[in-house]
């Protein structure tokens, strides 16, 4: 039995990231239509939308999650929500989870943390999480700025624990999911795929910045101070990247990016696997694609070991 499909009541191992201001309802509510697992942001600090969000999922029947990004919560407000709102599945990051642990199990919810190391990843187990999302140096967003692939990360956790791991970072089709599956995870969460996709509610100029990128057309910026992370090159981030370090006003503009499609007003976020995004497609044909291909390579390398040849 995959653990993390008992723990979500998802059809497929497949859970959609939790961007600040797009993984709402829309997007979310699509991603659980098609079988995968939608979440819920609360990064954006817009606690009276967020719940609102919430709210609808809950009354959409569909199987969901809401993620909680310690460090940038005000207060206790959306925790409170989430445990009194019959949420099942709740991921944590963006700091330690330790406190969060006691109230949300109290609450009968399934809790996995992000992590982007093995040390952190001892700790969150040791606190008692049921679950951990592995996040690769490849994906988009907040980063640690001690870099660490996916496909090393991953196998240096399950080497160490037995808990139940979703992979992040550069993961955007069944190729991808199946590395994930042979390395230990079991399931995959992708952030930068969803962001390019129809339902995403981001602006066009954003989605095709994104389908446009190379593999290498993403940089790690603000290496030397916090928050490190990972966007879109741009005339805005190469001054960045070039200064070494991020202004205080860097994020200011973000919504402007995501809404207005102006990708020089703030950093771009964005994985590594922009460069293996090639189009804007619903999510249905995206995750039934994604299923597809990852069952295609499970039965040939199924016949492989079935024969005990590499061929």
């Amino acid at each position: 039995m995959n653990r993390v499909l008992a723990h979500t009541g998802a059809r497929y191992p497949i859970v959609q990231a939790p961007m600040g201001w797009i993984a709402r309802s829309p997007l979310a509510s699509a991603v659980s239509r098609a079988g995968a697992l939608g979440i819920i942001e609360t990064s954006s600090g817009e606690t009276a939308a967020c719940q609102h969000e919430i709210g609808l999922m809950v009354q959409s029947g569909l199987p969901f999650g809401v993620n909680l990004p310690i460090r940038f919560l005000k207060d206790d407000a959306v925790l409170r929500f989430v445990c009194e709102a019959g949420i099942r599945f709740v991921t944590t990051s963006a700091g330690s989870p330790a406190k969060f642990i006691a109230p949300l199990k109290a609450a009968g919810i399934v809790v996995y943390h992000a992590v982007p190391t093995l040390d952190t990843a001892l700790k969150c187990v040791d606190a008692g999480v049921d679950g951990l999302v592995v996040e690769g140096s490849e994906g988009g967003g907040f980063k640690n700025p001690e870099e660490v692939s996916t496909m090393v990360l991953l196998q240096a956790i399950r080497e160490r624990v037995d808990v139940p791991l979703i992979a992040a970072g550069g993961i955007v089709d069944g190729r991808g999911m199946a590395a994930a599956f042979a390395l230990g995870a079991e399931a995959v969460q992708m952030g930068t795929r969803f962001v390019a996709s129809a339902e995403s509610p981001v602006h066009e100029g954003y989605k095709q910045a994104i389908v446009g990128a190379e593999a290498t057309g993403t940089w790690v910026l603000n290496k030397k101070s916090t928050p490190c992370i990972r966007a879109l090159k741009s005339q805005r981030t190469q001054l960045i990247h070039d200064a070494g370090l991020m202004p205080p006003d860097t994020f200011a503009g973000l919504k402007k990016v995501y809404f207005e499609g102006d990708m020089e007003a703030a950093p771009a976020l964005a994985g590594q696997s922009a460069g293996l995004i090639h189009g804007v497609r619903p999510v249905q044909q995206i995750i039934a694609d994604m299923v597809a291909e990852f069952q295609a390579i499970a039965a040939r390398m199924g016949a492989m070991a079935a024969a005990r040849n590499f061929g």
